[in-house]
């Protein structure tokens, strides 16, 4: 039996045996080490623990497994970032900016920015989950910034956004956390002024 595999069921008809939600997190491995392209249903079939007919039953294609990859990725990684965003004490900004760059992360890069790079120009919907990503980054920076009037610091919000996720092309070309951590924060110093 795999790491993936339990006995639970899922509504009428046989019993699954496998573990949903652990096999959807393998394939989202795969993918971000992979890519989407170089991925293939036998790589994800593998790394899932199931058979090829429990994918399509489950999942119906590639894409689809990747879609809902992508978004649970999205999902935790916001839901991450809005529980830092709501710390009492303090400015979370410097936080947030760091778990989004991640400085010790390694050459991997976010899953998300990979998708945004290698499938947003000719695929809507990653297109989609990318800018709805996006966007809640920024409305949660600008939130944290501005708790008041957030849409006073949208742009200051937008910029601490995109450092961040820019530094994230540095760390893959193997600029070190303690370099990255000093990009940030001189961003924050100079879109942040005290006060």
């Amino acid at each position: 039996m795999s790491a993936t595999e339990t006995k639970s069921r899922s509504g009428p008809g046989r019993p699954r045996c496998y573990d949903e939600a652990a096999a959807l997190d393998a394939a989202l491995q795969v993918f971000w080490s992979q890519g989407f392209e170089a991925t293939s249903i036998d790589d994800l079939t593998s790394a899932m623990g199931i058979s090829r007919s429990s994918f399509y039953s489950a999942f119906g294609s590639k894409e689809q497994v990747f879609l809902a990859a992508l978004k649970a990725y999205s999902a935790r990684a916001l839901g991450a970032l809005q529980d830092m965003s709501q710390q009492p004490a303090g400015d979370p900004v410097p936080a947030m900016l760091s778990a989004l760059a991640s400085p010790d992360g390694g050459p991997r890069g976010c899953l998300l920015v990979n998708c945004i790079t290698e499938l947003a120009p000719h695929h809507p919907e990653v297109a989609a989950v990318g800018r709805a990503h996006l966007a809640r980054i920024e409305r949660l920076i600008a939130e944290a910034l501005s708790p008041a009037d957030p849409e006073a610091a949208t742009d200051r919000a937008r910029a601490l956004a995109a450092l961040a996720i820019g530094t994230l092309t540095l760390r893959k070309s193997g600029l070190s956390a303690e370099a990255i951590d000093a990009v940030l924060k001189q961003g924050h110093a100079l879109l942040v002024p005290p006060g």
